[in-house]
Order: structure tokens, then C-alpha cells, then sequence
């Protein structure tokens, strides 16, 4: 079979009979007239069909050639692309091995591929037949219109293929992601690694062996001065080894003399002093030194015998070529190039030179720097900047040289001056040098203030004089004048002054300090006054904002008086009549909060005077004697108050307060009588009254008030108080019996129903307080203390169900209510159903997500890797809320993050200063991680903060037994009651 194939193939090709080859319908050549002069093309042979005439149709025949294969041995060894070629006179162009493989490839894509191998049954060949053929215009606009099809064609399905790209994409990204993404969240959270835990993170262990760990060294141990004398004093020389030395191999020598080896010439000349035993060390110290000398030699010479490195200047030499610009070589060299055509167009151009001589400073070229800026001083000799950057460039002495010249060509220059006296170390020659100066431009400013710097007071005095006479609307030299005169002649300079600078207002205020620290304060006023005048008269804009700031830097030089003149003067500029009291105390609060406190004094003491029926700016004006002032300013405020506004209430009960924080009761009592009077049945006043005498230990005073008050001024509130002092005083049979009478008349207010559960409670009658919590719940079912109460009584008594389906009856009446959600989180997890406990709160989170109370609690039911992300959620929902800041400190504190901790506190108390517990807190962290000074600075902010609530707060502060310690007291009893159980 084999052989018959081949005997057939060639029968076919002697008789030129067409392959049976599958041409494809795309490359049939059947319209193809060729000329019967091109027989041949390539592989393909074309012949006419036998009895046609010469116009027929040629018949495309395929001939197959036989494909060989390449061995190395045909094609000679590999070359690189920039390996030479053989020839060595080739022309540019094709002198390496890579411009020949070019040229040939660029032959070779101009000849068409015909080979079998390019040839696809379907397809045909890969490339076009006719591609070597003419492009014309009718082929141009054909593939025009291929192109505007395939064009539609790709934009009908261009969203689709985008969109399932993309799907493609994210779904691989999903599948397989990125290292970087797996390791995103770890690398965010290196930010919150503190440098104590980066340093703390153990080294990576040494993999090399034992051996390689611990190479022994060869050991030397210096030997003495007085070992080398000794032996040498005896001066025997031996020539013969002892039998014990080879014996004990060497270690003992039987003579002193040891150190002599048994060879002659052993023993280096010169090394002892002639005549003498005695060790010459200095020789010693030179023959190191030459050895040394000659390790340097052989190390720093080469190998032709030139020195190579310089051992004392090589690693100057280094320092200087470490390059200290950030650039490329080549943007520099394009700076350069740049510069050098900027130079050579506008050789007057002192920025181009300036910035050439840079540009070579930056690279570390200072001398080419200092000749080119030196070129551009004779190019551009009137620019100062160019003078300035030669002097900065050159040294010292040179630098000194180039300024003189600076000066020969503009002597009007005071910049150059400047920079004379700058160059001078010496006082006298600054001082020369700019009296020079003075001489050619006497109207500097700039001179002059630096010639009276290097002055004495009274030169300085002399000198300011004349240089007010060469620059008379210098405001700064009249000013430091005045400062040096004594006080007549400091009146005339600044009268002075004003007649030729009258638009100033620093020399106005000057004057009025003058007056005021020589004790004239009652012309203060009238300066400050005609000031304002007189600057109006010139045309001078009075600025409020700047007069303002002008005060507050009085207040703080002590100029009192000057600084409440310049309130009072400028305070109402510029400001409509509605808006004065906003505007007026929102100044204040600014002076106070730039510590200028005598200004925010003279504003509100203004604005009492415009408004002194306004109880809002008695108010403010007294809160900020108590935190700023005395005692005795703010009962001299408060005395003024209650005269203009005696129906104030709160202004009579902080004036009895203040007197009696100081200790005089009586006084307190007086106050309150005058507050009686001027309002009758008053309940404040009665209740202010009352706590001042049981306060004072008069119990029996209390109880006549108390009852004065019932019977003129009955309120729910008189009735609760009467009940808590019989209460607190032991009598439990009198408070109960006050607490019914209440009852009757005020059942619906919830204290006193909660006062007669608790006293049952504390006399162990469960019933009755079970049953006075529920009465009080119908009166009252939106009291959410009673229901607390009574959930958690039946807790006590062990009803677990009962506790858990009146929290929810609870919570069904006061729905969003997060006390009631909190209190059956913590029941179901005092129970031990940490499971359910965590249902609950995430039930309440959904109804309560703003809740501050419920997410601080949720940061800490959750396992200590997950707090952290709690707590980022929480302050998420709730930025502001006190407990959740509280919550944050906790949690730095629980991880011993002591600073940040810390700092988390102050915020808390910065924002709700009247929650207790963060008070609390705050002092047990200072009590364990804080110092004496930082424990006390807290209880005295709470004590002047005198917060009221918090959970842990109010469960001390009410109770029975604390009724009378104070704020302090209570703190440190709360903060003992803690436990770090977060």
C-alpha cells in the first residue's frame, strides 16, 4: 500500500494531473487569467486545459515540496542581538548581529508566505495573496466599510461583552485574590501598633549551627609592662632547650629568662636601652605605629604602584560624593542645558544666573556655583538678588569682598546692608557697618531697628530720637521711643506721635498704658474716648474685631483699666440693636476662651448695664465669677442681680449657696429671708431653706419649715422632702404616715410611691412593697424607676419568670425604651443566659440604635477580640453620647493603653460633666495608674462639676446612709464600690 501511494503521486505529477488538495471556497482562483508567460508562482503551477485557446482560463495545479528540518550545525552558533558581525568594514546600520536579523525580516515580511505550514483547510493561507498588490482608492473605501460594519457590529454587543468582562473579572477576584487583599485588614491594623509593641515582637530566630553560631576566636590577653621588665632585667641568654621543656611540651621553662628564644638573633635590637635592663616602651609605641603605617601602604596601594585611597581624607572623600539632590542625572543635565540657553538668549536675566548657580549648589558643584553667580554679578550688576546669592555662596572673607562691591554699585540697597552687618562677628564693626548704611539711606526702618537693637538703653534713646526725624510715620520707633523716655518725655513723643502718624490707633492705646501704669486711670477713659474721635475725624474705619483683640493683649500686660476702656468704647460699634445680648455674650465666651478675662469682665458688666432687667445675663455674669472670680465679687454680683431681678429665684438661692460654702449660715438664713419676701410661697426657696438647716444639723428647724411649707405652699415636691428627712432622721412610722397623706393628694407622682416600696423594702415586708410598686404602677405606668423596682424585687426574692414578664409588660406600656432593654439584658445575664442575653440586646439595638446606655453595654458582652469592632460601631451610631466614650476609656483601660485611656476620660467628662459614674471612673483609673497631683485634680473637678446622675452614682448618693457626705465623699465611695470586671 505504502508503495503504491508513492508510485501513484509521482504518475500524477509526471502527467501534471491537479492535486485532489480541498482548495477552500475562499481562495478558488477560478476567474484568475494569468499570462501564459507566468507558468510558475512559488509551489503552484497553472496550466491551461488541453485543445483551449490562449484566452482560456488557467487551471491552478498544487505541487507539495518536501519540508526539511534546521540544525545548528546549518544555522552557526548563537549570537547575541549586539554581538559584531563578520564583516568589520560594514556599513552603520548593519554592523551587529541585530541589525542584520532586521534587515532580513524586513525582506522577508515583503515576500508572501505560500508554505504548506501557513495553509488552513478552511481559512486557506494566513496572509493575504495579494497583498504586494497596489492599494487603490476603491480598496481604501472597502475596508472603510468593513471597518464602519465591524465597528456597529462591536457596538451593539459592546455593553454586554463589558458588563460580562466585568462579572469575569470579579468573580476571579473573588476566587483568587490578591495577597495584598487577603492581608488588607492586617495591615490596617499595624497603624494602632505602639512602638512598645513593635519593639516587643520577638527577633527571627539564627538557622546557622552551632559552629557557625559561636566561632571561637583566638583569645590575646595583654600581657604586663612589669612581665617584659622582669625578665629582661636578668639579661642571661640561653641557646640550649631544657629536656623539660619537650617534656612538658614547652609550657615550663626552668629560667626567668624564658621569654629568649634559643635561636640567636631571636630577640629584636634596640628594644633595650644600652647599658641598662630596663624596657625602652617608647620604641614600643614607634614600632607600632610603623607597623601600622605599613598595613595603611599596603593597603592603599594598587597593584601598578599609584596610591589608591587616601586611609586619613577617604571617608570625607565619600560624604562629599554622596549626591544630596533627589533627581535624575539626565534631569539635571536637561536643567542644565536649559539654563545655559536662558543665559546665553538674556545674559541680563539675574533669575537665570541665581538659578544656575543653584541648580550646581544642589549637585554638589559649589565652585562652578560660586564662578557662574560671580558671571552673573558682571552680567546684571544693579540686581540685588544676584549680589545676595554671591554673598551667600562665597566664604567669609570673599563673602565680605563681594558685598563691598554690592554696595559700590547700589548703595541704596538696604538689603545689602543688611547682609554686611550679618557677615560682621563683630558688635562694633555691626555697628559700623550699618551707621554706613544709615548714612547713605537714612530713611529705612529696617536699619534703624537694627541699629538700635545692638545699642545700650541710652544710645539706643539717641539714636531713636534722630531716627524718628528720618522716618516720622514709622508707628514702631515712636513706640519704642516712648518706652525709653521717662513719662513727661514720653507724653511728648507720643503728642508727637499722633500729630504726624493721626490714623494709628497702637499710639492712642500706648498713651492710655502711659497714663495708666503712672496711676492717671481716670484719663484712660479719655484717651480711648478722643481716640475713637479723632481716628473717625481722619477717616480711620474703627474695626470692633481688631480694637477687641487690641484689649485682650492689654488684659494680658496687665493694663486692666485700658483694656475695660477699650471694651466699653468699641463694644457696641457696628452691632444692630437685636442682635447686641447674642453678640455681646458670644464675645464674652471668645475673651474667655483666649484667657482674657478682664475683658469678658467689662462685657458683661456693659451689657448689665444695657440689660439689667435680663436674668439670662445675671446668670452668665455670676456662672463666670464662681468659675473665674471670688467670693466676694460674686456676692457683690449677686447682690446687684437680686436688685434688679428679685422675683429670680435662682439668683437669691446661689447668693445663699455662696455664703453658705463659706461658712456663714446666718448670712445664708438672711438672704433666704429676703428671697422669702420677695417670693412668697416660693417652693425653691422653701426647700433651699430646708436643706440648709438639716445641712447644719437643724433637724427641728427643718421640720417647722417643712411643715410652714405643707401648709402654705403644699407641693408634691415639700411632701417628698418632708418624708425623706423623717426617713433619713430614723423616724420610719412618721415618714410613712407623711408619705400616706401625700398619697392622697399627689398619687400620681411616682417618688412617693417609690419612697413607700423602699421603706417596706428596708423594713423586709416584700408583700407590702410588692404591693405599694404595683399600686403606683397604675397610677403611674410610665415611670420607668417603678418598674425597675419592681423587677428587681422580685429578682431579690428569686421570682426569675415574674421579674422577666414584668419587663416585658414594661416594655410593651414604654416601647424604644433602652432603660427597660438594658435592665432585661442584665437580668437574663445575672441569670447566667449569656445566649439569650445577647439575643436580647441585639433585639434592642434594633429597636434602640441610639442608644448610648445600650451600646456601651453591648461592647462589653462581647469576647474581647470583637470589643474593639464594637466599640468602632458604637461611636458610629453614637459620636457624642457619654456613656459610650465612657465605654471606650473602660476599654483602653482594660488593655493597658494608659494614655489613651486617659485622654477618653477627659472627653467624657468634657461632655456630660453631670454624669457621675464617668466621674467614678475617671478617679479609680487615676488611683491606680495616676499620680498624687492627677488623683486630686479630678476630685476637685467633680467637686466644682457636682454631678447628679448615673446608675452607680445615684445608687450611692441615695442612699439612706450618705445623705449628708458631700461630692467628694460620695466619689471616693462609688469608686471603692467598683471592679475592673471589664
Amino acid at each position: 500500500g505504502f508503495r503504491g501511494s508513492i508510485s501513484e503521486s509521482r504518475r500524477r505529477r509526471r502527467r501534471d494531473v491537479p492535486h485532489p488538495h480541498p482548495l477552500s471556497p475562499r481562495r478558488r482562483l477560478d476567474a484568475l487569467w494569468l499570462s501564459p508567460t507566468s507558468p510558475q508562482i512559488g509551489s503552484r503551477r497553472f496550466l491551461r486545459p488541453p485543445g483551449k485557446g490562449a484566452c482560456a482560463p488557467l487551471l491552478l495545479v498544487y505541487q507539495p515540496r518536501a519540508t526539511g528540518f534546521t540544525t545548528r550545525s546549518d544555522i552557526g552558533p548563537a549570537r547575541d542581538a549586539n554581538d559584531p558581525v563578520d564583516d568589520r568594514h560594514a556599513p552603520p546600520g548593519k554592523r551587529t548581529v541585530g541589525d542584520q536579523m532586521k534587515k532580513n525580516q524586513t525582506a522577508d515580511d515583503d515576500d508572501e508566505d505560500l508554505n504548506d505550514t501557513n495553509y488552513d483547510e478552511f481559512n486557506g493561507y494566513a496572509g493575504s495573496l495579494f497583498s504586494s498588490g497596489p492599494y487603490e482608492k476603491d480598496d481604501e473605501e472597502a475596508d472603510a466599510i468593513y471597518a464602519a460594519l465591524d465597528k456597529r457590529m462591536d457596538e451593539r454587543r459592546k455593553e454586554r461583552r463589558e458588563q460580562r468582562e466585568k462579572e469575569e473579572i470579579e468573580k476571579y477576584r473573588m476566587e483568587r485574590p490578591k495577597i495584598q487583599q487577603q492581608f488588607s485588614d492586617l495591615k490596617r491594623k499595624l497603624a494602632e501598633v505602639t512602638e512598645e509593641e513593635w519593639l516587643s515582637i520577638p527577633e527571627v530566630g539564627d538557622a546557622r549551627n552551632k559552629r557557625q553560631r559561636n566561632p571561637r576566636y583566638e583569645k590575646l590577653t595583654p600581657v604586663p609592662d612589669s612581665f617584659f621588665a622582669k625578665h629582661l632585667q636578668s639579661g642571661e641568654n640561653h641557646t640550649s632547650v631544657d629536656p623539660r621543656q619537650t617534656q612538658f611540651g614547652g609550657l615550663n621553662t626552668p629560667y626567668p629568662g624564658g621569654l629568649n628564644t634559643p635561636y640567636p638573633g631571636g630577640m629584636t635590637p634596640g628594644l633595650m636601652t644600652p647599658g641598662t635592663g630596663e624596657l625602652d616602651m617608647r620604641k614600643i609605641g614607634q614600632a607600632r605605629n610603623t607597623l601600622m603605617d605599613m598595613r595603611l601602604s599596603q593597603v592603599s596601594d594598587s597593584v601598578s604602584g599609584q596610591t589608591v585611597v587616601d586611609p586619613k581624607g577617604y571617608l570625607t572623600d565619600l560624604n562629599s560624593m554622596i549626591p544630596t539632590h533627589g533627581g535624575d542625572i539626565n534631569d539635571i543635565k536637561k536643567a542644565r542645558l536649559l539654563l545655559k540657553s536662558v543665559r546665553e538668549t538674556n545674559p541680563h536675566h539675574p533669575p537665570a544666573w541665581i538659578a544656575s548657580a543653584r541648580l550646581e549648589e544642589v549637585t554638589g558643584k559649589l565652585q562652578v556655583a560660586r564662578n557662574l553667580i560671580m558671571k552673573g554679578t558682571e552680567m546684571c550688576p544693579k540686581s540685588e538678588d544676584v549680589w545676595l546669592e554671591a554673598a551667600r555662596l562665597q566664604p567669609g572673607d570673599t563673602a565680605k569682598a563681594v558685598v563691598a562691591q554690592a554696595v559700590r554699585h547700589l548703595p541704596q540697597s538696604v538689603r545689602i546692608y543688611i547682609r554686611a552687618a550679618e557677615l560682621e562677628t563683630d558688635i562694633r564693626a555691626k555697628k559700623r557697618v550699618l551707621r554706613k548704611a544709615l548714612e547713605h539711606v537714612p530713611n529705612s526702618v529696617r536699619l534703624w531697628k537694627a541699629a538700635v537693637e545692638l545699642e545700650e538703653p541710652e544710645d539706643a534713646r539717641i539714636m531713636l530720637s534722630r531716627a524718628v526725624e528720618c522716618c516720622p510715620t514709622s508707628v514702631e520707633l515712636w513706640l519704642a521711643l516712648a518706652r525709653l523716655e521717662t513719662y513727661e518725655n514720653a507724653r511728648k513723643v507720643l503728642n508727637k506721635a499722633r500729630e504726624n502718624i493721626p490714623t494709628d490707633r497702637h499710639i492712642w492705646i500706648t498713651a492710655a498704658k502711659l497714663e495708666e501704669a503712672n496711676g492717671n486711670t481716670q484719663m484712660v477713659e479719655k484717651i480711648i474716648d478722643r481716640a475713637i474721635t479723632s481716628l473717625r475725624a481722619n477717616g480711620v474705619e474703627i474695626n470692633r474685631e481688631q480694637w477687641i483683640q487690641d484689649a485682650e493683649e492689654c488684659d494680658k500686660a496687665g493694663s486692666v483699666a485700658t483694656c475695660q476702656a477699650i471694651m466699653r468704647a468699641v463694644i457696641g460699634i457696628g452691632i444692630e440693636e437685636e442682635d447686641r445680648k447674642h453678640t455681646w455674650m458670644e464675645d464674652a465666651d471668645s475673651c474667655v476662651a483666649h484667657n482674657a478675662l478682664e475683658c469678658a469682665r467689662a462685657i458683661y458688666a456693659y451689657a448689665l448695664q444695657v440689660f439689667p432687667s435680663k436674668k439670662s445675663v445675671w446668670l452668665r455674669a455670676a456662672y463666670f465669677e464662681k468659675n473665674h472670680g471670688t467670693r466676694e465679687s460674686l456676692e457683690a454680683l449677686l447682690q446687684r442681680a437680686v436688685a434688679h431681678c428679685p422675683k429670680a429665684e435662682v439668683l437669691w438661692l446661689m447668693g445663699a449657696k455662696s455664703k453658705w460654702l463659706a461658712g456663714d449660715v446666718p448670712a445664708a438664713r438672711s438672704i433666704l429671708a429676703l428671697a422669702f419676701q420677695a417670693n412668697p410661697n416660693s417652693e425653691e426657696i422653701w426647700l433651699a431653706a430646708v436643706k440648709l438647716e438639716s445641712e447644719n444639723n437643724e433637724y427641728e428647724r427643718a421640720r417647722r419649715l417643712l411643715a410652714k411649707a405643707r401648709s402654705s405652699a403644699p407641693t408634691a415636691r415639700v411632701f417628698m422632702k418632708s418624708v425623706k428627712l423623717e426617713w433619713v432622721l430614723g423616724n420610719i412610722a412618721a415618714a410613712q404616715e407623711l408619705c400616706e397623706e401625700a398619697l392622697k393628694h399627689y398619687e400620681d407622682f411616682p417618688k412617693l410611691w417609690m419612697m413607700k416600696g423602699q421603706i417596706e423594702e428596708q423594713k423586709e415586708l416584700v408583700e407590702k412593697a410588692r404591693e405599694a410598686y404595683n399600686q403606683g404602677l397604675k397610677k403611674c405606668p410610665h415611670s420607668i424607676p417603678l418598674w425597675l423596682l419592681l423587677s428587681r424585687l422580685e429578682e431579690k426574692v428569686g421570682q426569675l419568670t415574674r421579674a422577666r414578664a414584668i419587663l416585658e409588660k414594661s416594655r410593651l406600656k414604654n416601647p424604644k425604651n433602652p432603660d427597660l432593654w438594658l435592665e432585661s439584658v442584665r437580668l437574663e445575664y445575672r441569670a447566667g443566659l449569656k445566649n439569650i442575653a445577647n439575643t436580647l440586646m441585639a433585639k434592642a439595638l434594633q429597636e434602640c440604635p441610639n442608644s448610648g446606655i445600650l451600646w456601651s453595654e453591648a461592647i462589653f458582652l462581647e469576647a474581647r477580640p470583637q470589643r474593639k469592632t464594637k466599640s468602632v460601631d458604637a461611636l458610629k451610631k453614637c459620636e457624642h453620647d457619654p456613656h459610650v466614650l465612657l465605654a471606650v476609656a473602660k476599654l483602653f483601660w482594660s488593655e493597658r493603653k494608659i494614655t489613651k485611656a486617659r485622654e477618653w476620660f477627659h472627653r467624657t467628662v468634657k461632655i456630660d460633666s453631670d454624669l457621675g459614674d464617668a466621674w467614678a471612673f475617671f478617679y479609680k483609673f487615676e488611683l491606680q495608674h495616676g499620680t498624687e497631683e492627677q488623683q486630686e485634680e479630678v476630685k476637685k473637678r467633680c467637686e466644682n462639676a457636682e454631678p447628679r446622675h448615673g446608675e452607680l452614682w445615684c445608687d450611692v448618693s441615695k442612699d439612706i446612709e450618705n445623705w449628708q457626705k458631700k461630692i467628694g465623699e460620695i466619689l471616693v465611695l462609688v469608686a471603692a464600690k467598683l471592679k475592673n470586671t471589664f
